[in-house]
């Protein structure tokens, strides 16, 4: 297995609240337990090393609709190994990873309340607008060595104005308090932009696919 991969599972189920990942041969299998999102399955290998026997076999034992695959390839391949009954998200993410180190505190723009808090191994911080309404957010949960860096958002009508940058430096800074070295994230384009501007880097591309009816059951 792909040890970024494994990292990324490790943080990202305490991250959501998800069932412990169960470990398959190829992967892990992991219960969300919610309408749309009942359990996925994400693959181990990334790029070439992941097969495309190796898709098809997980994904044909697959019937039942709002379970997900995971597979760190580009959607261009995966997309091929997959029929119509599953949707492939349009917008690819990407497996990205940081080294983390102190950091000067990022300033709060001017008007903007910062609040952090951690429960639950998480910690989650907020931004709010001065008229209190919701303007970014994310969360971090650490596992030792690594980090995972997740929910990043900002609100559109905040946008450029250096609040994702704010909430991804200070929740990193929160991951080397707690004694983390590596941050581990799966982006989406959007993000990528802010997380590479920080230093971040690609390491693989992903392929998000949702099981349910097939096509002609879905027109």
């Amino acid at each position: 297995m792909d040890g970024t991969v494994q990292a990324w599972v490790n943080g990202w189920v305490v991250s959501r609240g998800a069932a412990p990942p169960l470990a398959e041969p190829w992967g892990w299998t992991i219960d969300m337990g919610m309408y749309g999102h009942v359990t996925r399955h994400v693959f181990g290998a990334t790029g070439e090393s992941l097969d495309e026997t190796t898709v098809r076999k997980v994904a044909d034992g697959v019937t039942g609709q709002g379970v997900w695959l995971k597979a760190f390839r580009d959607p261009s391949v995966v997309s091929g190994w997959l029929d119509d009954s599953w949707w492939i998200d349009p917008e690819p993410g990407c497996l990205m990873t940081v080294p983390l180190k102190a950091d000067d505190a990022p300033a709060v723009p001017e008007g903007f309340r910062l609040r952090e808090w951690s429960r639950g191994g998480v910690t989650r911080l907020m931004v709010a607008a001065p008229d209190g309404s919701l303007a970014a957010r994310g969360q971090v949960t650490p596992t030792g060595e690594t980090a995972v860096v997740d929910q990043i958002e900002t609100a559109p009508e905040h946008r450029r104005k250096g609040l994702g940058s704010l909430v991804v430096r200070t929740l990193q800074n929160a991951a080397v308090r707690q004694g983390a070295r590596t941050g581990v994230l799966a982006g989406t384009p959007a993000g990528r932009g802010l997380y590479e501007a920080l230093g971040w880097e690609m390491v693989a591309p992903l392929t998000s696919a949702k099981h349910g009816p097939p096509a002609p059951a879905r027109a």
